[in-house]
């Protein structure tokens, strides 16, 4: 692999990571157009790293307010006066945040159950398969947005407000949702706003949700690939693995902003528009 090979894959690494079209479903694309397919499992894991740390810089408050909540809950301290965000549906008050946490785990344990599953199968996968998991979220995209609209008709015909927090059922649906994610071709943060909105989770909190959890998930897929880490350096480089993580860190903390503002406008159903005919033509012609 080339270094130009690394920053583009590291590009379409930080694109693709969140908006919800399936970064490992395009890195697989990209790599069979490019004729990389000695590339490890490892080097996805790494650009996968680099999107994390732009998740990361991102949520730095909501995160330190998520740890600063556990670390009053384990030595019983009340929330200092002041201390309140109620814009904040995950982390804004201890209460809510002490549901997030519990989501959070609950939500992992699912995922990594599943992945340990689907972690076996991935090898298996042709790249055709990878094209009709562009479809799948396609349909989740689509059908989540619709219940979107009829949670948020039904909150205003009740006149109620959004639920603080994540409850443990939602926490199930979306752990099973960014369990089926890992697949390549079908996108983790589609999946698991699909299942966060069609749980009933509020957009704003789904969306944010979805990059929370995917913070654990993506550290574990890490340290389970560590196993590679020689088969990275003799096969494409220190060079181009450094390049793309450097671009995959720049453009993801980009897409991510731009994301969140597509969530807010409840218009994450725009992407099907660009998956249907990906998927279809990626059936039809790729081998």
């Amino acid at each position: 692999m080339t270094i130009f090979q690394g920053i583009l894959l590291g590009i379409l690494q930080g694109i693709a990571e969140f908006l919800p079209i399936s970064s490992s479903g395009h890195l697989a694309v990209a790599q069979n157009l490019f004729k990389l397919d000695d590339v490890p499992l490892l080097f996805d894991v790494f650009l996968h790293l680099a999107t994390l740390c732009a998740v990361c810089l991102y949520f730095w408050r909501k995160i330190a307010r998520l740890f600063s909540i556990l670390g009053r809950w384990i030595v019983r301290r009340a929330q200092p006066e002041g201390s309140l965000h109620p814009e904040d549906l995950l982390a804004g008050s201890d209460k809510a945040g002490r549901r997030t946490i519990i989501a959070v785990i609950v939500a992992t344990f699912i995922t990594a159950a599943i992945g340990i599953v689907t972690s076996k199968k991935m090898p298996q996968l042709s790249i055709k398969s990878t094209c009709a998991g562009f479809l799948v979220t396609a349909v989740l995209l689509i059908v989540s947005n619709l219940k979107r609209k009829q949670n948020e008709a039904k909150a205003q015909k009740e006149g109620s407000t959004p639920a603080e927090g994540v409850s443990l059922f939602q926490s199930i649906v979306i752990g099973v949702m960014q369990g089926f994610g890992t697949l390549p071709g079908i996108s983790r943060s589609g999946s698991t706003i699909a299942g966060a909105l069609y749980s009933g989770v509020d957009a704003k909190a789904a969306g944010d949700f979805s990059f929370i959890i995917s913070i654990p998930a993506i550290l574990g897929a890490f340290i389970l690939e560590l196993k590679d880490l020689g088969e990275v350096s003799s096969s494409i480089g220190a060079a181009p693995v450094i390049a793309g993580c450097a671009a995959a860190f720049a453009t993801g903390y980009i897409s991510l902003t731009f994301l969140m503002k597509i969530i807010r406008k409840g218009k994450l159903h725009w992407f099907a528009a660009y998956l249907i005919p990906v998927g279809i033509l990626g059936i039809m012609f790729l081998k």
